[in-house]
This record gives structure tokens, sequence and C-alpha cells, in this order.
């Protein structure tokens, strides 16, 4: 049956705000009564498979579930507004919450959320389909959101219809993913300034040649035995759906539209190709997801030109105190994961460093990528979005986002565990991830998948048991100094001169009805070693070198599919045990948590490489043998890691909170950033005293991170002590005494970002918002750039952003995307004013900065700082963008569902909570 959907392209694959001209209504009427299709409705009812959830597991995942769109739906959609059937049915209930979660009780969660049960009840069927005739496979499709619930009897048919599923749903988003992979997309989608800053981003970190992706295959297949023999098995199958799919909407011409506007389809004549998938086009679409998501590390590039900054600005000793103290490596006043006092050391500081090779002052240069520019590619926008990608590919700082709360039986009302948590990743139309339920020989499972990737379900539930992830951020990644010789394209690898081997992408594109951009080329280039790609040049004690990055899941993207395999497994999940043995495959960076009904349990996953001794994995290091990692192959980039029982992992903890935040005791994370004040501390207080207070319900817990993700972190954790040093003397200046007023007022309403009313597009205690979000850069900046001098503190910031407020951008998942207060200077404010105040500090900061410890010069320069920011008007404080005009407060942070095809959506007022989400709580187990 044919299924029709949106699709588009990331902040980064932008389709113009308008059409032509010339796709008028009239003509939009009359293109549209050839291209609809009908769609029919079907009665048969899902087969049903074990279920102990009792009816209360609940998930949802904004906007819709249906992604993609005849181009007769993108016309509709582009001039009147309406929506194809389920593209955003789940849009509203996940806004809703943000003003429903007070009053919230168990009856009322699935008003917000979808019921997440197996099956379809006969009654709510509101299509059947045997794809492609099969006889093995069903796909019943409910009536509320339009998920695919598929049903096999044979294991190939199963996978079948789960490609051939994903396509009906995501076809465009899939196709669009698989040339970002290969550095691709602007010849795929057009030339716009954001595209090229997607694909270049990430062919920086993944420059794979097709016969790299292909041996990413094999050794997986190879290595692990009947599983891995299975997943190969499973992506032909699921590869089979997907171009099945292609072959029928091609034929029946109810493919994307996406297809039509950028030129690969002809409207009329329906000449043109859509490219069948093949196997390799799903590890490019794992390169990307697990550079975005699950590869921490990086930076220490970055990190040495802070630390000699440090050193110039006070010495070698001294200077060297001064840069450990503002990296926080173990905090000792971090928010952690596991609480009761575990200790996982990894990447910890040497006692005596062994083979840094930090570069000469002012001798670092980037290495550049892009050759040979044409056309578009030569202008100012293009040229700006080539540096934001450069800078967000060797940044340290991921955007981790995601969330979890897991409370155990102990502390529940049922006595069975209660567990909120889910990933951020960004809003896309359509979404990144698809829901579906997948129910075959060895599979059982319900939940999100990444598009083009869904042939497991990589976040949801089992029979008896749901996980999630958030992102972790332990350091995988690792930086070599190559030592040059004979030229600058060969360098001494084991004592021998070696090429370096280039790798090229040459893209060129030109005007499409999807994006006008004028027509342009240029060439992407990496040089690439056996200790990674070369990011930046520089000198070493004169030496000419070039800094490389290698990370453990480089050329190993693929290898995290046994992982996924074994939690859809019933057989292989039946405990906290087995679901730690699952995740330990997955090699990418991810704190995973689990809940059943008698257990919970979590696990840090990640190939850990085991580092030479005395190596400190903050600082690029010298590539040879004796810094290598330990075992290290450079032809299959393969090594020793650390053991499982050296990674975080915990079963039954009381509690268990993630919001990208440390892990454990004396494990060391790549972000800087970790330390007294982090948006972990919001989940922490809230689960905590829910915990103290016991009977907690799936109600109290989703209130709880409800209430956190319309929490200002600044506001709630670090206000209330510059509030202190305010009043430490009477406020007599009007202006300033008018500004503490408001912003007493409201932090002791709670410091949350909240309209007024649902609907209002208007804050309350907007002035004391928009004062704080003018505030703080003027704060930070005049409490430490005096004590640290320009150039330090400039080198700090480059390492850590001094604020990430909700309408700040996100890197590759752009502005007006929810996530918020992962990254910024709280840490060092609170620190710092809790020392000026005499307050007991842990960890503190080497020297105190505000007011040069002065209580009194403190509190003049927050007094000035807070007159100059009380001054400034809504439209200087929120100058505008794309979506919103300069001064409106609520857009500038509103979420918007970022097209990444031709259907658009309304903006929803923020919340920084996970995209995809579940809450679940289990009454039985088998």
């Amino acid at each position: 049956m044919p299924r029709r959907t949106p699709g588009t392209t990331l902040d980064t694959l932008r389709t113009p705000r308008r059409f032509p001209k010339f796709l008028k209504a009239a003509s939009i009427c009359a293109l549209v009564a050839g291209l609809l299709s009908p769609v029919t409705a079907g009665t048969a009812q899902a087969a049903t498979a074990d279920d102990h959830c009792g009816g209360q597991c609940s998930d949802i995942l904004p906007p819709g579930e249906n992604g993609n769109a005849t181009l007769a739906e993108i016309l509709l959609n582009q001039a009147f507004g309406t929506q194809p059937s389920h593209a955003e049915d789940q849009l509203g209930p996940y806004s809703d919450l943000a003003k429903g979660y007070p009053t919230l009780t168990d009856d009322k969660i699935n008003t917000f959320f979808n019921d997440a049960s197996f099956g379809v009840p006969s009654d709510q069927v509101a299509s059947t389909e045997k794809p492609a005739g099969r006889g093995d496979v069903t796909i019943v499709r409910d009536k509320k959101s339009g998920v695919p619930h598929i049903t096999g009897t044979t294991r190939y048919g199963t996978e079948f219809g789960a490609g051939y599923a994903a396509a009906e749903d995501r076809l465009w988003l899939m196709d669009v993913f698989r040339h970002v992979g290969r550095g691709q997309l602007t010849s795929f989608a057009g030339g716009a300034p954001a595209n090229q800053g997607l694909e270049q981003q990430f062919y920086r970190s993944a420059p794979y040649t097709e016969a790299d992706l292909q041996a990413q295959i094999d050794s997986a297949v190879a290595k692990s035995g009947a599983r891995g023999q299975q997943a190969l098995a499973d992506v032909d199958a699921y590869l089979a759906g997907i171009n099945a799919y292609i072959d029928a909407s091609d034929a029946g011409r109810y493919f994307p539209g996406e297809y039509d506007l950028t030129g690969h389809k002809d409207p009329i004549t329906n000449a043109g190709t859509i490219e069948h998938f093949k196997a390799t086009d799903l590890v490019a679409l794992s390169s990307v997801i697990g550079s975005l998501f699950g590869s921490g590390g990086g930076g220490e590039v970055t990190n040495a030109l802070s630390l000699l900054a440090a050193q110039a600005k006070y010495g070698v000793q001294e200077g060297t105190r001064v840069w450990e103290s503002f990296r926080e490596r173990n905090d000792p006043e971090a928010v952690l994961t596991l609480h009761d006092g575990q200790s996982f050391p990894y990447a910890t500081k040497p006692d005596s460093p062994q083979g840094e090779a930090l570069p000469d002052p002012g001798s670092v240069t980037q290495e550049p990528l892009v050759y040979d520019r044409t056309g578009s590619a030569t202008g100012s926008a293009a040229k700006g979005a080539a540096t934001t990608a450069a800078k967000a590919a060797v940044s340290s700082a991921r955007r981790g986002m995601s969330n979890a709360l897991v409370v155990s039986g102990e502390h529940t009302a049922s006595g069975h565990p209660v567990a909120v948590f889910g990933p951020q990743t960004g809003y896309f139309a359509p979404q990144l991830l698809l829901l579906q339920e997948i129910q075959g020989p060895g599979i059982s499972a319900r939940g999100a998948s990444f598009a083009g990737l869904s042939m497991y379900v990589e976040l949801g539930r089992g029979q008896d048991y749901s996980w999630s992830a958030t992102t972790s951020g332990q350091d995988i990644i690792d930086t070599y100094a190559v030592e040059l010789c004979q030229d600058d394209v060969h360098y001494l690898y084991h004592g021998t001169c070696t090429a370096m081997d280039k790798v090229e992408q040459a893209n060129s594109w030109k005007p499409t009805l999807a994006d006008g951009t004028a027509a342009g080329s240029y060439t992407m280039r990496v040089w690439r070693t056996k200790y990674g790609p070369v990011q930046y040049r520089a000198t070493v004690g004169g030496k000419k070198v070039a800094y490389t990055t290698l990370r453990s899941s480089y050329r190993h993207e693929v290898d995290s599919i046994i992982g996924f395999q074994m939690l859809n497994d019933p057989d292989a999940v039946k405990g906290p045990q087995d679901f730690q043995k699952a995740t330990q495959h997955i090699n990418f960076t991810f704190n995973w948590f689990y809940a059943d009904a008698q257990h919970t349990a979590y696990y840090n996953s990640g190939d850990n490489p085991v580092r030479a001794s005395g190596v400190d994995a903050e600082f690029p290091v010298w590539a040879r043998q004796a810094y290598e990692w330990k075992n290290w192959d450079a032809a299959t980039n393969t090594a020793d890691y650390t053991p499982t029982s050296a990674h975080p992992n915990s079963v039954d903890q009381d509690y268990y909170i993630s919001w990208n935040n440390k892990q454990a005791e004396d494990y060391t994370a790549a972000p800087w950033g970790e330390g007294s004040v982090h948006r972990g501390d919001l989940l922490e207080d809230r689960v905590k005293a829910l915990v103290t207070k016991g009977g907690v319900t799936r109600a109290s817990l989703t209130r709880a991170m409800a209430d956190a993700a319309l929490t200002d972190l600044r506001a709630e954790d670090v206000l209330p002590k510059l509030l202190e040093v305010l009043g430490s003397s009477p406020v007599t200046d009007p202006t300033a005494a008018a500004a503490v007023s408001k912003l007493q007022t409201w932090v002791a309403a709670g410091g949350r970002r909240t309209e007024t009313s649902a609907g209002s597009k208007a804050y309350a205690n907007a002035d004391a918002v928009r004062i704080l979000d003018a505030w703080w850069p003027l704060l930070v900046k005049g409490e430490f750039e005096p004590g640290l001098g320009g150039d330090l503190y400039t080198a700090f910031t480059a390492n850590l952003a001094v604020d990430e407020s909700p309408s700040a951008g996100h890197g590759a998942t752009g502005s007006h995307a929810g996530s918020a207060f992962q990254y910024g200077w709280w840490s060092y404010v609170d620190k710092d004013i809790r020392a000026v105040l005499g307050e007991p500090v842990q960890g503190p900061l080497a020297r105190t900065y505000c007011g040069g410890g002065s209580l009194g010069a403190c509190r003049d320069m927050l007094i000035s700082t807070l007159k100059q920011a009380a001054g400034m008007t809504a439209a200087q404080v929120y100058p505008g963008d794309d979506q919103c005009s300069a001064g409106d407060q609520w857009c500038a942070d509103s979420i918007v569902q970022r097209a990444l095809g031709g259907i658009k959506h309304g903006k929803i007022s923020w919340q920084n909570r996970p995209t995809y989400q579940q809450v679940v709580e289990y009454t039985s187990h088998r």
C-alpha cells in the first residue's frame, strides 16, 4: 500500500522559505488532483508478543511518524500549511507537557505520550499491508500515531518489513544521510552553506572510501561469529525491503516529493532514478550517527594552547596549577551518576607525563579541508559555514544531550522500578529517529531507531525490560604529533619515511526548486596517516609536525550492531547482567540504563584504549611506538581496551540520573565543565528528594523531569550566590535595585523559563530572564578576564564556552534545538563566588578572581555589569535569526523542527528534554 510522507535536510540542510512564485495555489490544486493516490485501511490486528508492562509503558517522538511526503503534499503544506497524515500528531502532546506537568497523574500520562504496549487493538488498526506481496511479514499501523508494527514469521521477512516500513517513513532522510556520510551532500541536495558545513564536519572525522566502508562490514562479520553472520543476513533483508519500496513508490509515483524538487526525478515524465541502497550506505549512516552522538574525546591541541597561555601568564608550575583547576578533571563537587562511592579510574593525570608534544607558541594552523572553490562556494556564507564545521569537528565539547531518571523498586509506590529516559537528538522534520515495533524470530522490541539503521530497535523496550542511553563523552580520541620528513605529505612511521594517503571528494551543485543556491563546486581533501586524519600543522621544538586524531571507533562504526541485535533478542536479555553484556558490544561512548519489574542497571560503553604508561590523554603525544595504545595494530586500528569491569557499571543503585554529567569518581570525561554546577544537578536534586520521600510513581518522576526541563540552571544554582554578594550591602542604585528585585522574584518562583499560560508566547518573569541572559556573559568576563588576562581568558573560552542558553546554536543540530546548559562557566562562577564569600569550596580554582578576592570589589563589578545588562533592550539580547524577529524572547528560545525535507511545522515553547522519551514501569517478569 502506498504511504506518503514528508522529508528534508538538517539545520544544515535548508530548503528556502518560499518556493518559486509560479507555485501558486491554482497550480498547486491542479497538481494535487493528479498526484494524490489513495491509501486504504485495514482491519487485521497486529500479533501481540509477551508484554509484561501492563499498559504502563509509554513513549513519544515528535513531530510525527510520517516523514515522507509526495510532491502534492509538500505543495499543499507550503501553500496552506496542511499536514500529511501523522506528520505532526505527536508534536502537540509533546509540547503540552510544558504546561500540563504540574497536575500530571499516572492515568493522564498518555495524554502527553503514546501507549507503547505491544500490538494494536483491533479497533485501533488503521491499515494493514503485506509489503511486496510477501506472505511472511505484515505491517500494521495504528490510528493514533501511524507507528508501524512489523510482525514476521521468518527472520528474513521480519527484517524485509523493517526496511520497507523505514523507507515508507524516512526514505528521503535516509538518502540525505547516506550522502552526508560520504561527504556528497551538496551534490545530492544542493549547495546551501549549511549543507556545505554539514558534509565538511563529518568528512573531517570519517573520510572513508568505498573500500573502507566495505572493509568495516567484512571485519565486523568475521570477528562476531554466528551473530555477525545473522547481522549480515538481517542487513541484506532490510536493504531488500528498502529497495522494494523504492521500486514500488517509483512505479506508483508516490515517492518523496523532494526527489522532484531537487531534480532527481521529473514531476511530469517521472524520468530519473532513486538509487537503490546497499550495505555500505548503512556504514556511511553509522559514521554520521556515531560522530554526532557517540564519540567522546578530542580537543588535545586546544588544551595545549590554553596550557601554554596559562604558563606564559603565570610560569610553568603556577600556570599548570591554574590550568588544572579550570580543567576539573575529577572535581569532588561534580554530580555523579554512580553515587555510592564507586571509583573507576580512567584517563587520569599521570604523575610523570611522558611523550607530550606541545606546539611551539604561534605555530599551530588548522589543516585546510576545502580546495578549488568556484561559484557560490567562494562566498562569505560558504566560508563561514566551513569555519564553524571545522571547529565542531575537532572540539571535545560534543553535544551529548539526552537524560535519564531511573528509580529502584525499593523507593516506588508499586515496588517496581520506574524510569523516564530518552535521547535528545535535536528536532527535525522528519525526525532523525523513527518509531517501530518489530516482532519475529529472535526479535521482540518496540522503540526508536535512527532512520536507515532500523533493522533493530536501538532505544526502547523488550517484552519485560526497557533500555535507553545518554552520551557519555569519555575520551576515546587521542592526538598524535607525526614528524614530517621529505615534504609536508610524508611522515615518520616507526622510523620509516611514509607517504600520507590523500582522500578527496569533489562536489558541485546547481540551483533547484528546493535550493536556489547558485552553482558552485569545491573539493574536500584529507591527508590520512596510520595515526588518523591530519587536523593541524605546527612545529614542536622547531620540528615540523602534523597533528592527527585517532579514535578507537575509527573504521569500526559498524561493530556496535551486535550489541543492538542482542538488546532486541528476548533470549539474550533476561535480566540486568544480560543487558550489560549486550551493551558491552557497543563501541560508541554511551551511558546505558535498564529497568524491568525487579531490577535497574547501568553500563558505560565504548572501546576505551589502554594508553601507554605516562601518556596524558589531555594533550598531544609523539607518534612513536613508546606512546601508542597498548598492542595497537595500525592496519586494523585495534588495540587493547580497558576490561568491562573497569567501565562504570552498577545494578540496583537506589536511583540513577544522567544528563551527560560525570559517570563516577576518577572517570575523566573529555569535555570541560564537569564541576560543582552541571545541568545534571537539576535532575539529581529533584530525584533525590523524591527518593527520600518515597512512593515514587511514573507521574512524579515525569514531573521531576519536566520541571528540570523548564529550569534555567544559572537561575537555580548560581544566581542565589550572586544575589548574596549583591546583598552584602544595600543596593542604592535604582537601576540595579530594580534588576535585583526582579531576579529575586524569579528565583523565588523557581527560575523557570515558562509561558504565562499555554500558548501565550510570553514568559512569566520575562524581564528577569532577559536581564540574566544579558548579564551572564558580562559578569563572567568582568569576573575572570582581569585576573586571567585577555590571552588566557580567550584560550579558556575556546575550551569551554561561557554560556549555552536555550537560544544558543548547537553545531550540526543548529539553534532552536531545545538542549541547553550543557556547557558553560557556571561551575567556575559558583566556586569563585563562594570563595569570595568565605565559604568552603572543594576543588577550588587556583586563585580567587572576582574583584581579586575582595568582596567589595567583586560586588562593585557585579553591580556595574548588572546595570549594563538591565539597560539592554530585548532586541539587543535577542537579535533575531532566520526564525525570529529581533526582541522576540519566546521565539528566540523556541524549539523549531528543522526542515530536512519539504514539510514545515510550527514552533513550540522551549523544553530541555529528550526528543524521544519513554515512561515505563513493568508489572511482571518472565
